[in-house]
């Protein structure tokens, strides 16, 4: 009987259900639901609907389970990856205080300063080595009224928690909570002292790949999958997982996880806390096997996809990309990575007045936000070189902006750099990965450059070189 293990991949937009095979010449996926995700206003806040985010989960499994059964294959083992940052509280018996706030919702914006009054961004960045976003789960925190009534489980974990019955918090997406000291990769407990955050309020730490548990009797009913299905912690921050994948063959490489934002960095072995480090605003996120993910949080394609939403079913991507394409270089620019644009709502509007000059068709706003977003990612790429001695000899690409010709393009134009765009689905292949390895299918001990040349063996990846055609390879 085949072993296949499932991806739960869920992003700000959209969530899939995967199957992943291991073959003899790699990993292979077959993607077997699909379903919408967003923020909704839910008791006068943006906030998520983990009520139904968790129902599609059930769904998929349910489908992934028969679609096993059918090609006479068992389900080894669960792993789940969401975007970071975002929580819910639950109380002691498990129920939800109330739905997650989503990193969007506003409460975040006036409690930066009372937070930094407590302890100096200096400090705050010199132990966990995060960079400053004012939605950063240590803000979120802040806003909340009352912290002794619930434990806090970050939004992958709340699913393992649905699932298993185990609490946890997974090394990866903790490292994006600010709370997490970058040294010792173990929560940092005179921060949650200064703070008044009860050092209980998150669950203990599991390392991506390490067992969480087993299904809980009524979820193995509900899905029909095996009791015994194992739910393993991949690398649960989604670009912890995407990071893992990326198809590099050789040490000097860079990444951009491109998606409803753009995670623009390198991969290094211990933090970078410098003054310089603070003040260029990057940051030191945990990988999987304990890398450093040096990097950037970038405005993304959440512009574009908030234009689209605006401009309604009579503009396609397509369309609008190629008429994009038509216009000249050298046209305005805005900055991709402005907190204005964090809010939903009136997208193309707010980028023509950001533009300050003339943005007459949906093309040219379009343009505007693809010129925008490769000035950001040659700006924070050469940065990234500079601050951590590393030099970079190739970009990869990879999720679902590896798919925009034109971005991936303008990518090698502004960065002089060669772009290998691909594999899009890098985040679930990571996933699958890390659980196969876990499973002994990759290998125990297999190393990154292992998973990463196992996703070579499969991956179709694009090549642009700066100002030349690419090639499909």
């Amino acid at each position: 009987m085949t072993q296949v293990y499932a991806a739960v991949d869920i992003g700000a937009s959209s969530g899939r259900v995967i199957l992943g095979r291991m073959g003899a010449d790699g990993p292979t996926l077959d993607v077997v639901h699909r379903f919408p995700n967003g923020v909704q206003e839910i008791d006068g806040a943006l906030r998520w609907d983990f009520t139904a985010l968790f129902d599609e989960v059930l769904r998929g499994l349910t489908l992934a389970r028969e679609q096993a059964d059918a090609k006479g294959e068992r389900i080894v083992s669960i792993g789940v990856d969401t975007w970071a940052v975002d929580y819910g509280l639950v109380y002691d018996d498990g129920a939800l205080t109330s739905q997650p706030h989503s990193y969007r919702d506003s409460r975040t914006a006036e409690v930066a300063g009372t937070v930094h009054e407590k302890v100096p961004f200096e400090r705050l960045y010199e132990t966990s080595g995060l960079q400053f976003l004012p939605f950063n789960t240590i803000y979120q925190l802040a806003a909340e009224p009352n912290l002794e009534n619930g434990q806090s489980l970050l939004i992958p974990d709340l699913l393992g928690f649905r699932l298993t019955g185990e609490r946890r918090t997974e090394v990866t997406n903790a490292s994006t909570t600010g709370l997490l000291d970058a040294s010792t990769g173990n929560f940092a407990g005179e921060l949650f002292d200064t703070l008044g955050i009860p050092r209980t309020l998150f669950p203990p730490l599991i390392e991506a790949g390490n067992t969480l548990g087993t299904l809980l009797p009524a979820i193995a009913d509900h899905t029909g999958l095996d009791p015994a299905t194992k739910v393993i912690a991949v690398g649960s921050h989604d670009t912890a997982s995407a990071v893992a994948a990326v198809p590099a063959g050789q040490d000097n490489f860079a990444y951009i996880s491109s998606g409803t934002w753009s995670l623009v960095g390198v991969e290094l072995h211990e933090p970078i806390r410098t003054g310089e480090s603070r003040a260029a605003n990057f940051t030191n996120e945990r990988g999987v096997d304990g890398t450093i993910r040096y990097l950037r949080n970038c405005g993304g394609l959440w512009l574009l996809s908030e234009c689209l939403r605006e401009w309604g079913a009579e503009v396609t991507l397509e369309d609008v990309l190629a008429d994009a394409a038509a216009l000249p270089a050298g046209g305005p620019t805005i900055d991709a990575d402005s907190d204005a644009f964090i809010a939903p709502g009136n997208m193309p509007a707010r980028i023509r007045e950001a533009a300050g000059a003339a943005l007459e068709s949906e093309a040219a706003v379009v343009r505007c936000i693809l010129d925008s977003l490769a000035q950001v990612y040659a700006r924070t790429l050469a940065q990234a070189a500079e601050l951590s001695g590393r030099p970079i000899d190739v970009v990869h690409i990879v999720g679902g902006g590896s798919q925009n010709r034109l971005l991936c393009q303008l990518t090698a134009d502004a960065t002089g750099l060669p772009v290998v765009a691909g594999p899009v689905e890098a985040t679930a292949l990571g996933n699958v990965l890390v659980q196969a390895r876990a499973d002994g299918a990759l290998g125990k001990n297999a190393t990154l450059k292992e998973i990463r040349a196992a996703v070579r063996g499969t991956a179709q990846t694009s090549r642009y070189e700066p100002s030349k055609a690419f090639s499909t390879t």
